[in-house]
């Protein structure tokens, strides 16, 4: 008997506000060096196993089901094996050679511009061959009703070996799966009517118990807008911009990566912390590129964050996230300034979220995206002031190496959602000592999206420069007996990595 698994509210939300401008799926680009001595045919080889192995484990063989005369709302139904069509789910692609990061760029941007088919388990895998520097890669996508950023790095740790040679026997990601949720959650019923007014009743007591905490946060939300002399950035308090009209369907994509040994050194001389040190790149990328084009409003852009609320012990697929509102400091012209004012938004907005109990966090989710969710249902999306400006978050991933089929995972670009209002998704996932920046963006409201890419590393630059200490003047020393002459040592200069762009 197939088993069935119901959709959290959040889950839901994404299902609400499909459309065929804004397809609500996440993605991930995944760069791979060939093995050493790999056949000419190692990807046609893989191709073929991967078509054969015909073993799906949750979530991979999952698809909604719809029952509105017994069902709310959809259910994820587990199909049997033979019920799935890897003719669709995996697809094969390859750039002219040698491809480089651009061509990769244009390649995946266009990939993530086409909506998934919600008839089938929402997941799409495609291969790419033809890069440079003998790489491959692997571009999956999946609907973000059925995963979180969280969940889908655990996914691919599960999937990958931390030795080449025990990766080579490694079978297909999708037999892996995220294994078994928690047992109370796979116990719960699906959601008919009759057991949604129960599971209602059920949580009665523990809204009761958050509501105080919930009307006293949203009381000084409301409280603040229009005058943060606190530091706290509310939503809706946000400048109007070219980053916040409709959005069309076509897609752009950019990836950035730099060393975490820098990031973090930046953050230990600006006295903050490498999350507010990638706000503050990000900010300082869009200050100069919306400047250039003569749009830079007067009033600081605003930033929505995800931040994780999962319990520890918790395997499950969907969504468990929260949001704070932070500045971006872009109408600061100082990259150290920009900075503490970036430090100080976030550390009162998290304040402000955890001062809320564990249980309270979703209801406080929802509420908080309770408006931007109605003006998507009603059409009003990119036509309202914006909640926020754009959306930046941080997903950690492993910090060793990881091999998959003998070859080495080079790096991960996460590829995620806009909407109307929201035409730029900055998201950033580390790996194995590298933090990998991966821009998705409208292709008419954000043009040349690879231009950013490039200006973050240039407000690296700035802010590393800027933070530097700097040697004290010295006082002419009065004269001295002459001495031996030293022997001249020639110090090297800080190397800096090279810059990796790709832009679609």
């Amino acid at each position: 008997m197939s088993r069935t698994v119901r959709l959290n509210p959040l889950d839901a939300a994404w299902l609400l506000t499909e459309s065929r401008a804004t397809p609500n799926h996440v993605g991930g680009l995944l760069t791979f060096r060939l093995p050493e001595g790999a056949p000419r045919d190692f990807l046609s080889r893989m191709m073929a196993d991967f078509r054969a192995h015909r073993e799906f484990a949750p979530p991979w063989n999952r698809r909604l089901k719809y029952a509105f005369t017994k069902n709310p709302v959809p259910v994820w139904l587990e199909v049997g094996n033979d019920e799935i069509d890897l003719e669709y789910h995996v697809r094969h692609a390859a750039l002219p050679w040698p491809g480089g990061e651009r061509e990769l760029g244009e390649l995946v941007g266009r990939l993530h511009s086409t909506p998934i088919d919600l008839s089938r388990p929402p997941w799409e895998c495609t291969i790419i061959e033809g890069l440079d520097g003998d790489r491959f890669a692997f571009f999956i996508k999946m609907h973000h009703s059925l995963i979180d950023g969280v969940s889908g790095m655990k996914m691919l740790v599960n999937t990958m070996a931390g030795d080449a040679r025990r990766s080579e026997s490694l079978p297909a990601f999708w037999a892996v799966g995220m294994g078994k949720p928690r047992a109370a959650r796979e116990k719960r019923p699906a959601p008919t009517m009759a057991n949604v007014s129960a599971s209602v009743l059920e949580g009665l007591s523990a809204q009761a118990q958050s509501l105080p905490q919930l009307v006293s946060a949203f009381a000084k939300i409301i409280k603040r807008i229009g005058d943060p002399r606190d530091g706290l950035a509310v939503p809706f308090d946000a400048p109007r911009s070219s980053l916040n009209g409709r959005v069309r369907e076509k897609r752009r994509f950019a990836t950035q990566q730099f060393p975490i040994a820098r990031l973090r050194a930046v953050a230990e001389m600006g006295g903050g912390t490498i999350n507010d040190v990638v706000l503050v790149l990000c900010g300082t990328a869009l200050r100069r590129f919306l400047q250039e084009r003569g749009e830079l409003p007067d009033k600081p852009l605003t930033a929505g964050i995800p931040v994780s609320v999962r319990p520890a012990d918790d395997e499950g697929t969907g969504n468990a996230i929260s949001f704070i509102v932070a500045t971006m400091g872009t109408d600061i012209d100082d990259p150290v300034e920009r900075l503490h004012a970036v430090r100080a938004s976030v550390r009162h907005a998290k304040d402000h979220v955890q001062s809320l109990p564990r249980h309270a966090m979703t209801q406080y989710t929802m509420l908080l995206m309770a408006p931007s969710v109605l003006t998507l249902l009603t059409g009003a999306g990119g036509r309202t002031p914006p909640m926020f400006n754009c959306t930046i978050s941080n997903v950690p991933g492993p910090d060793k190496p990881l091999y998959y089929r003998g070859a080495q995972l080079l790096a991960v670009y996460p590829a995620s959602i806009i909407t109307h209002g929201q035409a730029l998704n900055i998201t950033c996932e580390s790996y194995n000592g590298q933090m990998n920046f991966g821009l998705t963006a409208c292709h008419s409201s954000v043009p040349r999206v690879q231009r950013l890419a490039v200006y973050l590393s240039d407000a690296l630059d700035e802010l590393e420069t800027a933070l530097q200490p700097r040697s004290p003047r010295k006082r002419p020393a009065a004269p001295a007996k002459k001495a031996a002459p030293r022997p001249t040592v020639k110090r090297a200069g800080k190397p800096r990595p090279p810059r990796q762009v790709a832009s679609g």
